[in-house]
């Protein structure tokens, strides 16, 4: 099954790939790795912005999270041409807004991990890190990067 039609399977409609704000490229191809530059949650066209353990509820957290999987996948589709020449999604790195006593920095990221399997199957369980942090660009709640093998 291709890609485009598990997507379709699982009712995805990607977002348009987000140009980039800042001095920086959304996807650099090196060898047979994408890197992936961190893409915000975008929900219903809107940013979702603040913080977990503040103003943001788990619940919206790991669907921000999410957003961000959704952009990563449109951000490859934009620079491969289609998501079938994905490999293997090596890393995830998910940086969440948060207070410095939230903890669920894992359940956030799991938005998605959890989405790279459901698209990718095997080839979408992949190494992460999740990180808490004060502030991200923009006022986002959550920022998502990506390592990605990739075929010719």
């Amino acid at each position: 099954m291709s890609i485009e039609d598990r997507l379709a399977e699982l009712k995805i409609t990607l977002p348009q790939a987000a140009a980039p704000v800042a001095a920086y490229v959304p996807v650099v191809i090196s060898g047979n790795v994408a890197y992936v530059s961190g893409q915000l949650p975008f929900v219903n066209g809107e940013l979702v912005k603040g913080r977990l353990g503040e103003s943001v509820p788990l619940d919206d957290g790991v669907a921000a999270a999410r957003a961000c999987g959704l952009m990563i996948l449109a951000q490859l589709k934009a620079a491969l041409g289609s998501l079938d020449r994905v490999e293997q999604v090596i890393k995830l790195g998910a940086f969440i807004s948060s207070t410095a006593d939230f903890q669920d920095q894992p359940r956030i990221a799991n938005g998605a991990s959890e989405l790279m399997a459901d698209v990718f199957g095997d080839a979408g369980k992949h190494a992460r890190s999740a990180v808490g942090v004060p502030v991200l660009p923009l006022g986002a709640a959550v920022e998502v990067d990506a390592i990605v093998a990739i075929r010719d």
